[in-house]
């Protein structure tokens, strides 16, 4: 395993997270969610392999992704060895505490989650998407607060606009308040728009970014004509990923898959490590061969001639996951 800093913070992380939306149970599941059983030998093969970053949400599951994973850390390693992230945003109930970016559901939903979690504080707390109902100043002075109290040490943000980014940002140089160190973004060979405004900002703020779906659901991980996972769904994401104008890109990572007598996966990955501004993908396995196709990626270099073969074939697009 290799390891960074996050962005241009002191945090040491694993270049490589493990997605813990992979793990859960009870009616809010998703149908390929692991339970505690199930999820056992991959909490012990990240452990195996020194992934250390491990990423969840409130969200997953409502609730049980964290509760999984805090027994995992128990069961499997130490917390003090783990960099534990989570989040915030979506609706976990329709109180006024329940959902969204303010004072009262910042405050209610860490505590949520830090009981869930079973321990007294999380690494990285991220906002899941951007609150237009609530002042950034709002938002940004209880993450603040959060951090000043020691339910967390590290703020992040995920897929929102760029300038909404920049604002969040400002927001918190005004108050003298606690700035992000990360963006959790989508980013792949078949969604590339972060490129165009995102990274350049995250570059010029030393902010790192920790891409979720750099498979794009497992599209770039198997040939073009082979089947949908159970996983892939049916989703307006998913959809996108199998738009018929990205065959000629998962082609692409076929060829070069196959000169290299590697996995899919791995070039597709390489290729997401290859960008500077990116400090660690988030991959969320079902399958014992995902976590280790994902490490086997920290020893792919691509050429240069590769990288472009598999740039290509890349058209313009609306970003997507943004709420």
């Amino acid at each position: 395993m290799d390891y960074t800093r996050l962005g241009s913070s002191g945090l040491k992380v694993s270049r490589i997270a493990l997605g813990c939306m992979s793990f859960g149970i009870g009616e809010h599941a998703h149908g390929w969610a692991l339970d505690d059983a199930e999820a056992a030998p991959v909490f012990r093969q990240a452990v195996e392999l020194g992934i250390t970053f491990w990423d969840t949400a409130n969200i997953y599951s409502r609730g049980s992704s964290e509760e999984i994973t805090g027994r995992a850390i128990k069961e499997y390693t130490r917390r003090e060895d783990v960099v534990l992230a989570t989040k915030v945003f979506f609706e976990m109930h329709g109180g006024p505490g329940g959902s969204g970016l303010s004072r009262k559901a910042i405050m209610e939903q860490v505590d949520a989650s830090l009981r869930r979690l079973g321990t007294d504080h999380v690494d990285l707390y991220q906002i899941h998407r951007f609150d237009p109902h609530t002042p950034v100043e709002e938002t940004m002075e209880a993450l603040h607060d959060v951090v000043k109290a020691g339910k967390a040490r590290y703020l992040g943000a995920s897929s929102m606009w760029a300038w909404q980014f920049a604002a969040m940002q400002h927001a918190a140089d005004l108050g003298g308040w606690t700035r992000f160190v990360s963006m959790q973004n989508q980013y792949s060979l078949l969604q590339r728009e972060e490129e165009r405004e995102m990274f350049g900002l995250l570059e010029s703020q030393g902010v790192g970014s920790i891409p979720w779906s750099p498979l794009a659901k497992g599209r770039l991980a198997r040939p073009w004509d082979a089947q949908t996972t159970q996983r892939a769904g049916t989703d307006d994401l998913q959809r996108r990923y199998d738009d018929e104008s990205n065959a000629p890109i998962v082609s692409a990572v076929q060829q070069v898959a196959e000169s290299r007598g590697v996995p899919m996966a791995q070039v597709a990955l390489a290729w997401v490590l290859r960008n500077p501004v990116v400090s660690a993908p988030i991959v969320g396995p079902t399958k014992e061969h995902h976590l280790t196709d994902a490490v086997a990626a920290l020893d792919v270099e691509l050429t240069d001639d590769e990288a472009e073969a598999l740039e290509a074939s890349y058209t313009p697009r609306l970003p997507s996951g943004y709420s």
